[in-house]
């Protein structure tokens, strides 16, 4: 649920960036969490995650 509250949060606010006509805005935003995005998938421990791991995040 609080998925879709970021997603519509989120549309919303490029909507309006969008009709203000920021489009650099949007570039800069875009940029900014693309390296954030990067950067936790950098640092995420990916080689020690066994399947009991995977198999408990899935019951919760």
């Amino acid at each position: 649920m609080s998925a879709l509250i970021w997603l519509v949060g989120v549309a919303i606010v490029i909507g309006v960036l969008i009709a203000m006509h920021q489009i650099a805005v949007i570039y800069l935003l875009a940029t900014v969490a693309l390296v954030v995005l990067l950067l936790i998938v950098a640092f995420s421990d990916l080689e020690n995650i066994d399947r009991q791991d995977l198999a408990g995040s899935e019951a919760d």
